[in-house]
Order: structure tokens, then C-alpha cells, then sequence
């Protein structure tokens, strides 16, 4: 195995209630407004509002140059065929990326197992910087494979390394060209990646099968605990000292698909979202939720973090649907401000670089500040056995889910990789409009049908919709434009950074199931 990470260069958002200049240095300072994130949750109608600001009035794109926006960050992936036929049950995976942050805080992650089977992919929303993303993208499937290695493979893998022997990959990356690796984070993730394999060596026995619930489950944790001790150990390199605070101290949610056979796990922690396109047998398509939202709007997580605390605090761990009225997302990576006692903060922070003293997120102390850890990493773990009418799974950051409600991400997606659009009547909603005006829609909506496919990426069709989508549920090239043309001070001030990855899924590897069987 050649113990190799990758950092995504690629381009979403702050989730935690700091003024600009508390943002870490992988985040470039862009305004003195919070982001739509940072804002109460009236805020949030701001972004989804219509009404431009003569402000945005000024930005004009051509459609060209819409296209070459929306594809920069695009990737596709279709697994090889043997003999003609598809043997998996990924038949392939589209996905891509929009930046409102600068650089983006999201990343994404995409791979096969080779050791085990099963394909992973995952998008990582980062928060207070990109930093936390980026280590996860680079982490989190290597402690995952490594988690699904049976105990004779793990012993395979520690003789190799004890006698200096080149060691079989356990993963193959899907990357984007434009992802790159931390090479100077390399040795540091291995060692730790190295320790957590002996520790599984001696847990357990030979010819014992690793359940992947449990392993998804371990994964996580393990990983989060790593983050921490990293960054109260430190590194006698300068360089790496700095970059493992910066990972704790910001953070970042993650949503973990696995898929092997028929066999669907999704493992997420925090507010991403993992949705199932099932075609009905009239060809339309339903939404099938695989994960919760882990944020004040799911009240089993409310009483969760409640029930933890004394109810002493049952007014201030949760204020303004936030955690302690500063982080939205309650599960998350890194983030060691909610996890870490005040005096291990203070004293990681006192032995740490003079970049972290300049820096106002990591010295701010959250309030009602009690009774540590207010926040975890672990992760919600779903399984679906797959059926012949599951058709494909989309996993996205929440910008996504904040601008497209879940069965109409599905439509779309739907009519896209079937070529067949489920007509449905113009909605106005409360709108007043002429018969000029409806007709002059219909016009707009025919046009648009005979274009549709003018992307080749399902994703980025689906990042067209959730960006350029107008009050009538259409695209609308000049919203489109105006909104892919905002200045950075203004793009988060309007949407959220976007991560988008669909696979497709092969049927023919389902069986014969009836469509009422199933999870």
C-alpha cells in the first residue's frame, strides 16, 4: 500500500456564528457580513429571495461563460465492464463542485476498495476553514478500508511494513484532476493510520469478518480522536505543528455512502444529506431520505444533546437553533472549541505557533461553556438493501438541499439519466400573471426541454437547476448569470458553497425483486 492523501484544491462554508476576521487562514477574509450561515434563520429568505440588488443587476454572463463556470470542477467516473457486462453494482458516479467561499470548504471523496469490496464516496462540509475538509478527504476512507480489513490482511499489512516490503494498495482514488495530495502531511496520517491497524490487530481474532456498520462507526470516531491528539501532541515541524491546529480547530460534517452488491450503508454526521432516486412503475421518481439532518430541526438530536448536559444548561446548549448559539451542525469533525476543556485549549494554544495566537476563532471561548464535550463525531449509520427500482443515489452538501427540496433534486436527476421529462403543470405559485405572461412561460419551458441535455454531467445539470432555478421553478439564464457572477464578498451573502455526487446504480444486479420488497 502506498500510504498517499489527497487534499482537494477544489473550491463551501462557515458554519460557525465568528465575525470574518476570526476565520482560520485557509479561509481568505472576504466580508464583515456573516456569512447566510452566521445569520439568524430570517436571514436565510435573504438568499433565497428573487429580488436583486441593483447591485446584482451589473453582472451579465454569456451562456458560454456560464457553461465554462459550471463545468470547472466537474468529474465523472464509469466503472469498467468485463466481457461486455457490468458486474457491479455502480454502474458509475458524476459529480462537482461550486464555490460561494473562497477557497470552497467542502471537499469530496471517491473510491474503490481493493482489499475488501464495495465503492465509497462522500462530501465533506467544512466549517471555520477548509482545513478539517481537506484532512478528511484525505483520511476517512483509509481508516474506513482499513476498518473492513479481516485480521489475517491487517497482520499482512504490519509484517510488511516491520520488514521494509512494498505494500498492496488498499484503495484506488477517483480524483479530480485539479485534487491534489498533502505530502507533508503523508508520514504524520501514516503513522497514525499504522497505529489504529495494530490496535484493530489485537482487538481481533483470525478468520473474524469486520461488520461494516460497526466499521463505519469505528472509522469515524477514531479519526476524530486522531484530529485531537494530533493537535495536543504537536510536530517538532513547524509547518505540521500549524496544520494539525488548524484542522481541530476548524471543522467539517461528512456523509459516507458504502455500496457493495445490494448492500447500502450511509454513515453521516452532520447536515449533508444522501437521497435515493426509486423509479416508480409509472417512470416517475420518488425521494427516499437515507440520513438525518443532524441540526436543531431534527428534535431526536435536540433531546439527544439536552439529555447530555445538566439541566442547568437546558437554556443555553442550544440558543437560536444553534450548539451553544454559535455551531449549527451538532455532529461534526474537528472542531475542538466544543470538545476540549478550557484549560486543554488554553494550553495547546499557549505551545502553539504565533499564527495561532493572531488568530480570534481559536482564543474565543464559546459562552455557557460547562460541561465538555458539547459535540461528537459519530455517525448515524442507515442500511438499504437495493432494489431493481433504486436508480441512483445523490449525496450533496446542504447548499444543495437549502435551494432544491429533495424530490425535485430527484426529478431532475430522473428525467436526466432517463431521457423522459414527467410533465408537469406550470406552478406560479402566488404570483398574478397575464395569459401573455403564462404563454410567454410555456415558450420558455419548451425551449428549455429541447436544451436539456446540453450538459453532460449529471451534476452539474443538477447545479444548473439549483443555482438558476427562478420563482417558477425553471431556469432562468440571467439569474443564472447574475448568481455565478457575484464578487466573493457578495456569493455567500446569496447561497452556500455546493458539492453534488450521483451514482448510478445497475439493476440487473438487484435480482428480480417486486417493487414492495425492500427496506
Amino acid at each position: 500500500m502506498s500510504v498517499t492523501y489527497q487534499l482537494f484544491r477544489g473550491l463551501p462554508r462557515t458554519k460557525v456564528f465568528l465575525p470574518a476576521s476570526a476565520l482560520l487562514p485557509c479561509q481568505q477574509p472576504q466580508s464583515h457580513q456573516a456569512p447566510a450561515s452566521h445569520r439568524p434563520a430570517s436571514g436565510r429568505q435573504h438568499r433565497r429571495s428573487y429580488q436583486m440588488s441593483s447591485v446584482l443587476r451589473s453582472y451579465i454572463l454569456t451562456p458560454p461563460q456560464v457553461n465554462s463556470i459550471l463545468k470547472a470542477n466537474e468529474y465523472s467516473f464509469k466503472v469498467p465492464e468485463f466481457d461486455g457486462k457490468n458486474v457491479s453494482s455502480v454502474m458509475g458516479f458524476e459529480s462537482n463542485q461550486l464555490p460561494a467561499n473562497a477557497p470552497i470548504e467542502d471537499r469530496r471523496s471517491a473510491a474503490t476498495c481493493l482489499q475488501t469490496r464495495g465503492m465509497l464516496l462522500s462530501v465533506f462540509d467544512g466549517h471555520a476553514g477548509c482545513a478539517c475538509a481537506q484532512a478528511l478527504g484525505e483520511r476517512l476512507f483509509y481508516y474506513i478500508a482499513v476498518s473492513l480489513l479481516p485480521h489475517n490482511t491487517l497482520c499482512e499489512l504490519e509484517a510488511a511494513v516491520e520488514s521494509g516490503r512494498a505494500l498492496s494498495p488498499i484503495l484506488q482514488w477517483h480524483k479530480h484532476p485539479n485534487d491534489y495530495f498533502s505530502r507533508e502531511a503523508q508520514m504524520l496520517y501514516f503513522r497514525s493510520l499504522r497505529t489504529y491497524w495494530q490496535e484493530l490487530i489485537d482487538l481481533t481474532s483470525p478468520g473474524e469478518v469486520p461488520d461494516t456498520r460497526e466499521a463505519l462507526l469505528s472509522a469515524f470516531k477514531r479519526l476524530d480522536n486522531d484530529i485531537s491528539l494530533e493537535a495536543q501532541v504537536g510536530d517538532p515541524n513547524a509547518f505540521l505543528h500549524y496544520w494539525v491546529l488548524r484542522v481541530a480547530f476548524s471543522g467539517a460534517t461528512a456523509c459516507v455512502a458504502h455500496i457493495d452488491g445490494s448492500d447500502l450503508f450511509i454513515a453521516n454526521a452532520g447536515d449533508a444529506r444522501a437521497v435515493l432516486g426509486v423509479q416508480e412503475e409509472d417512470g416517475s421518481f420518488t425521494a427516499h431520505t437515507l440520513s438525518n439532518d443532524h441540526n436543531a430541526q431534527n428534535e431526536d438530536e435536540v433531546s439527544r444533546i439536552r439529555g447530555e448536559h445538566p439541566p442547568s444548561e437546558r437554556k443555553t446548549v442550544i440558543r437560536q437553533d444553534r450548539l451553544l448559539g454559535l455551531l449549527m451542525p451538532f455532529r461534526a469533525f474537528g472542531d475542538v472549541k466544543f470538545k476540549w476543556g478550557i484549560e486543554l485549549q488554553k494550553r495547546v494554544l499557549e505551545s502553539g505557533p504565533d499564527q495561532l495566537h493572531e488568530n480570534e476563532h481559536t482564543k474565543f471561548i464559546p459562552p455557557n461553556y460547562h460541561t465538555p464535550p458539547y459535540l461528537t463525531a459519530e455517525p448515524e449509520i442507515t442500511y438499504h438493501k437495493l432494489r431493481p427500482q433504486d436508480r441512483f443515489l445523490v449525496i450533496g452538501s446542504d447548499g444543495l438541499w437549502e435551494t432544491l427540496h429533495r424530490q425535485e433534486v430527484v426529478r431532475i436527476v430522473g428525467e436526466y439519466l432517463t431521457g423522459v421529462h414527467q410533465r408537469q403543470p406550470l406552478k406560479v405559485g402566488g404570483y398574478r400573471v397575464t395569459l401573455g405572461q403564462m404563454q410567454g412561460l410555456l415558450e420558455e419551458r419548451k425551449a428549455r426541454l429541447s436544451s436539456a441535455f446540453e450538459d453532460q454531467n449529471v451534476a452539474t445539470h443538477l447545479m444548473r437547476h439549483a443555482v438558476g432555478n427562478n420563482e417558477f421553478g425553471t431556469v432562468d439564464h440571467e439569474r443564472l448569470s447574475k448568481m455565478l457572477s457575484l464578487p466573493e464578498e457578495l456569493a455567500r451573502m446569496y447561497r452556500d458553497d455546493i458539492t453534488i455526487i450521483v451514482a448510478q446504480f445497475n439493476p440487473h444486479v438487484f435480482g428480480t425483486q417486486r417493487p414492495n420488497e425492500g427496506s
